[in-house]
């Protein structure tokens, strides 16, 4: 039987990758995002396209009867809208922070309130939550950023535990650098932001850092073959990570101390 999935973040980068690539493996595709226009092409082919803001209640309530209403049911969530609002803690407004939470942690959490009873109804469902190797690690001019991350991993946590009995999995996908418009558009919040102050020096050094590993970012195919394995092992992990730099991001985080990875981490901003 086809899947229904519903992919969240589907006008661009990864998102647009997931919903064209789970197509093809015959599923019933909604590619939902603010920018309808960006989703001409996959629209073409056959993915159903939503107008959606993970921020407007209603957009997502909307959103969500209309698959139901048309399908009969969600199989599969991805929750996959997000960015980056990047910039030193002193320099980033509270309403900006603010507004990174809503639209990386509190919209992912409507939509998963929004399809549960839809999944417990059929005794079946996947919810996958794209959070980062960001959730696991913080670095300087991050914090809101790695903060929605965080919250991201610990909800899935907490979810995971309470939806099992109802035959629902939950699984958090972990990017490591992937080539995408991602990169670019946090860069340009951190210049923004910490530009001209104290931090001005630190800000420099670290976008051409990130810079230059957006360059040997991985193909997004990497990850939507993770996406493939959380959407049809019967058993999936509750984590799959891949990437550039992410296994031997998540491994130093593991092993060594805060002071220890702080100091690995600085030395790569040059």
């Amino acid at each position: 039987m086809k899947n229904v999935i519903l992919v969240t973040g589907a006008s661009a980068g990864m998102g647009k990758e997931f919903a064209r690539e789970l197509l093809k493996d015959g599923n019933i595709v909604y590619g939902a995002a603010r920018r309808v226009d960006k989703m001409d092409d996959i629209k073409q082919l056959g993915v159903k396209v939503l107008e959606m803001d993970v921020t407007d209640e209603a957009s997502m309530a909307k959103g969500i009867e209309t698959i139901v209403k048309a399908e009969g049911r969600i199989d599969v969530l991805i929750n996959n809208a997000g960015f980056g609002s990047y910039g030193a803690v002193e320099d980033v407004s509270i309403d900006d922070a603010r507004y990174q939470l809503e639209v990386n942690v509190f919209g992912a959490a409507r939509l998963i309130q929004l399809v549960l009873p839809y999944m417990r109804k059929h005794k079946y469902g996947k919810i996958i939550n794209i959070s980062s190797i960001g959730g696991k690690i913080a670095l300087p001019l991050g914090a809101w950023y790695h903060a929605s991350k965080f919250a991201l991993e610990a909800l899935s946590d907490a979810l995971r535990n309470e939806v099992k009995q109802f035959g629902i999995d939950v699984i958090v996908i972990e990017p490591g650098g992937v080539k995408s418009e991602w990169g670019g558009i946090a860069m340009d919040n951190l210049i923004k932001k910490s530009s001209n102050g104290v931090y001005a020096p630190l800000a420099k050094k670290f976008a051409d850092a990130i810079t230059n590993t957006e360059a040997k970012g991985a193909d997004p195919m990497v990850i939507v073959e993770l996406v493939r394995k959380a959407i049809y092992n019967k058993k999936p992990k509750t984590r799959y990570s891949g990437g550039y730099m992410a296994a031997m991001v998540l491994f130093m985080r593991k092993i060594l101390s805060d002071r220890m990875f702080d100091k690995v981490a600085m030395s790569q901003i040059k």
